[in-house]
């Protein structure tokens, strides 16, 4: 009983922070633009957001069909379902706390596919940088079908940036950096002094070694076209889908795939800089749309309604697959 209501506090503290995420991003416009921004909002097409869902979550379960491909050439191959569920369940955590999602990817493989969890952390890894590579074409196609744009908004972005003309580290900020430094001078003394130097390096060198295994895999895949294939789909998918989300606005409906490219580039910024790209998202895709005539609040308007509904696929396919999580692998072990 115990253990059933920890679950329901957990799901409700999970959906409960997504609706605060929210509500806190809506309430980042200035008054000045609220006007037309609700106009926009209330005048949306939201029959889009179904589109916009399926092909997302399409992509999610594309990724997490090119993540078992990393961890083939280990010689584990967990189930797509336990695979999909630890995606999802990592973008949910992901709004709350950055990076944690990466964190429960592996551990929720490693606890249910009994999959080691540092060498599944070198697989994630290595699904990074081939995102970093997918993300440079995508800015790379973005400077040949819109240079100019590109070009006006990270001279926009470095002029609005905090501490580009005044010094950014702070009196707060340096005390920050001593505590951290005073801690981990005051961890290694310990380390040393209480003779556990032996045991904690070992632990470390099986950490970096699973790592480096995981990294090697993606030397040695199986399967390189079908990963390939995966990776231009995933992209193909945000690209798409934000396409569709340019039309979810009067606004921003005339515009074409090249556009959408661009979106995509600068959104996956404001997503990088933020969890779940909490209003870096909208402003970062309002800096984009301005650079081809939109005015910017209705680029906020836009940049908020494709926000939210990237949002909603992760609430609510997350917290599905968060219940299923248990549920499945119960029948699993039933099964075996």
């Amino acid at each position: 009983m115990n253990k059933k209501i920890a679950n329901l506090f957990k799901y409700a503290f999970f959906l409960g922070l997504g609706i605060f995420l929210v509500w806190w991003s809506l309430h980042q416009i200035p008054d000045s633009e609220f006007g037309k921004f609700k106009q926009a909002i209330v005048s949306a097409n939201y029959v889009l957001f179904i589109p916009v869902f399926l092909i997302l979550s399409l992509s999610h379960l594309v990724r997490a069909l090119r993540w078992r491909l990393l961890m083939e050439p280990m010689g584990y191959l967990p189930s797509v379902a336990n695979t999909f569920f630890s995606v999802m369940v990592g973008y949910l955590a992901n709004l709350a706390v950055p990076r944690l999602g990466e964190v429960l990817k592996c551990t929720i493989i490693a606890k249910y596919e009994k999959v080691p969890a540092e060498k599944i952390v070198g697989t994630i890894v290595a699904e990074r940088a081939f995102d970093v590579v997918c993300l440079g074409i995508i800015f790379l196609l973005a400077f040949i079908f819109q240079f100019d744009v590109v070009t006006s908004g990270y001279e926009y972005v470095k002029a609005n940036m905090p501490g580009s003309q005044h010094k950014a580290i702070t009196n707060l900020q340096i005390v920050i950096y001593a505590v951290l430094a005073l801690a981990i001078i005051i961890t290694i003394i310990w380390v040393i002094v209480s003779g556990k130097l032996t045991r904690i390096m070992a632990a470390i060198k099986k950490i970096f070694l699973g790592i480096l295994e995981g990294l090697i895999s993606a030397s040695r895949l199986k399967h390189k076209l079908l990963f390939t294939i995966y990776t231009i789909t995933i992209w193909l998918c945000y690209a798409l889908g934000t396409w569709i989300g340019l039309y979810s606005t009067s606004a921003t409906a005339g515009l074409g795939i090249k556009e959408a490219i661009t979106c995509l580039a600068f959104g996956s910024i404001g997503m990088i800089l933020t969890p779940g790209g909490i209003g870096t998202y909208a402003i970062f895709l309002a800096i984009a749309l301005e650079g081809n005539g939109i005015k910017y609040e209705y680029g906020i308007a836009n940049g908020t309604i494709q926000w939210f509904a990237q949002t909603i696929i992760v609430l609510v396919v997350g917290f599905i697959c968060l219940m299923l999580l248990p549920v499945y692998n119960k029948h699993k072990e039933k099964l075996l």
